[in-house]
């Protein structure tokens, strides 16, 4: 065969040397990415269908919880400090104590006052008893002067008995008159003072232990003391500061009862209702610890409505800004206890929206108390009983109840 021959013949080779493709392994390939592409877009769309439309979620959502200020009731001057920053500490342990010198002489004087009311009303009530014995008295000379007179006004008609005598006794009866009288007054005024009370509801004696009872309350409050069980944040007391009422000394945060706030924008607040449950992710344990809670409410305004300085709107040019609405989610507290969280903590939330037929603002008031404590209230008891000591030493043995004239 010639060189000519050869040239003549085609070539299966493309210019560049490159076999040419085959036009079926081109389409398949084209199949298949297609079917990927669709397949994924049918995944997503089942996602969002079954799951994703189901639920809201947002990561701008951090623990929140009480911050119990602890502050002093009364002036002084701290002597001692009981708890620091990261304690625990218990419902009624003493916390910081004051100098009770001033408190003391003040419990002193109204002790002292209240005993003298007691021997007072006491007094009263003798004084009383005295002024019932001269009426009586008084009443006997009546009738012991009405009897003389008229024993012997028959003896005058008969010149037995001379005018002057019977003068002298009609004068007798008048005084005896006006005798009972005096001593009747005199005895409603002894009984003006005591009169429908016994020794402990007598005026005097409440006053003189109301101002006992304010006194032995000044004293104890000079020991402040926890009001819920917690872990001490912010101490800033030190010994030997002069501290006033209302001065914050530290905090006491109990991390039982914590909840979460989950800031959601406008867009999300469509289907989220009170009621709903929650599923809560923190920072600190990852997700390998998962919190269960429910939404309790929704926030009555966005964020930035309850700033500092709220946004002017309407003044300057204006760029549209997404809002958030803080959404209040409790915590199981079983949970809490095996995982404790810290107030601040960021979390994820993704909130169950499925069943949105809940209400999205509270319909009435909360019926119980959010948080309470007892220790007050023990305080007050222990003021009474020491008051009903101080009433009882000072009654004398013999001493009764004052009564009605």
């Amino acid at each position: 065969m010639s060189a000519t021959d050869d040239n003549a013949k085609p070539k299966d080779d493309n210019d560049s040397g490159m076999a040419a493709k085959d036009p079926g392994k081109r389409r398949r390939a084209l199949l298949i990415v297609a079917l990927v592409f669709i397949l994924a877009a049918a995944t997503w769309v089942v996602l969002w269908l079954l799951v994703f439309s189901k639920r809201e979620t947002t990561d701008d959502a951090y623990v929140g919880g009480n911050q119990v200020a602890i502050s002093t009731q009364v002036p002084g001057t701290v002597v001692a400090i009981y708890a620091d920053d990261t304690q625990r500490v218990e419902a009624g342990q003493v916390l910081v104590k004051l100098d009770t010198t001033d408190a003391d002489v003040r419990l002193r004087q109204a002790r002292s006052q209240l005993a003298q009311a007691v021997r007072q009303v006491r007094q009263q009530t003798d004084s009383a008893t005295s002024a019932d014995a001269q009426v009586n008295a008084a009443q006997i000379n009546l009738k012991k002067s009405e009897a003389d007179l008229k024993r012997r006004l028959p003896l005058v008609a008969e010149q037995a008995e001379a005018p002057e005598t019977i003068q002298h006794l009609r004068d007798a009866v008048d005084q005896a008159r006006a005798s009972l009288a005096t001593a009747q007054a005199q005895a409603s005024a002894a009984h003006a003072s005591i009169e429908g009370t016994q020794v402990h509801d007598n005026p005097a004696v409440e006053q003189a232990r109301a101002n006992f009872r304010a006194a032995w309350v000044a004293s104890q409050r000079n020991e402040i003391f926890a009001p819920v069980s917690g872990y001490v944040a912010q101490r800033s007391v030190q010994l030997g500061n002069s501290v006033q009422p209302g001065q914050q000394l530290m905090t006491v945060v109990p991390l039982h009862d914590l909840w979460v706030d989950a800031n959601f924008k406008e867009g999300q607040l469509r289907h989220i209702r009170i009621g709903q449950p929650a599923k809560i992710t923190a920072d600190v344990y990852g997700g390998g610890v998962e919190y269960h809670g429910k939404v309790v409410g929704l926030g009555a305004g966005t964020g930035s409505a309850f700033s500092l300085l709220p946004a002017q709107n309407a003044t300057g040019n204006w760029i549209k800004v997404v809002q958030r609405v803080p959404v209040r989610i409790a915590l199981d507290n079983d949970m809490l206890d095996k995982h404790p969280l810290r107030v601040g903590l960021s979390t994820d939330v993704d909130v169950d929206i499925t069943d949105d037929s809940g209400a999205v603002l509270a319909q009435a008031p909360s019926d119980k108390p959010l948080a309470q404590t007892s220790v007050y209230d023990q305080m007050a008891a222990k003021a009474d009983a020491e008051a009903d000591k101080i009433i009882e030493a000072n009654l004398g043995k013999s001493a009764g109840d004052a009564g009605t004239p």
